[in-house]
């Protein structure tokens, strides 16, 4: 996988460029399925079923895919336990907690401002 290198110049934190490391790793999170499994994560450490049973209506693929994006980019922290069978916990690393207080606050936005955007969409859609 070939990924952007950070050199420490503005141009790669910078988001409206496409070859930047910053926009790279603002699409690995900004993703519906990564905002709910960090919400589902939260402050506990959890096992790969109790996490997909957190996230309705995700797969197994997808929530495979999206916590091993999430270990790369340091945001959750993996554990094996060496038993039979292997036991693997999930928890979100301290940028990955900084990230779920911005989940929470969209979140926050949603719900007060769901009947504004429900009014817009029903004027539009009529």
């Amino acid at each position: 996988m070939v990924t952007k290198q950070f050199s420490g110049s503005p141009e790669d934190a910078d988001l409206t460029r496409a070859d930047s490391l910053a926009r790279e790793i603002f699409t690995d999170v900004a993703n519906k399925w990564a905002l709910l499994i960090i919400d589902a994560l939260g402050e506990s450490t959890l096992r790969f079923g109790e996490v997909r049973k957190g996230v309705e209506g995700i797969s197994h693929k997808m929530l495979t895919q999206n916590l091993r994006m999430m270990e790369r980019n340091g945001l959750v922290e993996r554990t094996v336990y060496p038993t039979v069978p292997p036991r693997v916990e999930y928890t979100l690393t301290e940028p990955g907690r900084a990230l779920r207080e911005l989940v929470h606050r969209m979140c926050d936005w949603t719900h007060q401002h769901i009947g504004h955007i429900e009014a817009s969409r029903h004027s539009f859609d009529s």
